[in-house]
């Protein structure tokens, strides 16, 4: 009645889900807000910019200010991690992740020149402080 072990779990899937059981039970938890952050700046003297920011949080806030700055804060407690922040002609990405079994946390604060025309992630925007004191800008379409 009962001739077979019963149906196998591929052992991959197995350890998989042993190691995420473990690293949940040991209290694993990761918080970009308190991570130490990094930055970086990048010289820029265009009208317009396209940031990609691969659904990671972003805070994008217009300054005072001739270059792009990005500032990035990351904590991962396993898995291997993945961190971009490149610009490329007109397109500024970002991305922080973790890949395999992991845990992380991430967030970015992108400072661009006061006027500049930003396109995230595919749609126009205006960053706060977009315009200076007294100034509107004008409506788009």
């Amino acid at each position: 009645m009962f001739s077979g072990a019963g149906p196998k779990r591929p052992l991959p899937l197995v350890v998989a889900a042993t190691a995420a059981v473990a690293l949940g039970l040991t209290g694993c938890s990761v918080d970009a807000s308190t991570a130490e952050p990094e930055s970086k700046s990048f010289a820029y003297a265009g009208s317009s910019l396209k940031l990609t920011t691969h659904e990671v949080a972003t805070e994008l806030v217009a300054a005072d200010r001739r270059d792009i700055k990005v500032t990035r804060w990351f904590d991962h407690a396993a898995g291997s991690e993945h961190l971009t922040w490149t610009l490329k002609g007109d397109t500024l990405d970002i991305d922080a992740g973790c890949s395999g079994i992991a845990f992380c946390d991430a967030k970015f604060k992108v400072e661009v020149p006061r006027g500049i025309a930003v396109i995230r992630d595919g749609r126009a925007t205006d960053p706060p402080g977009a315009t200076g004191p007294g100034e509107r800008r004008p409506a788009t379409p």
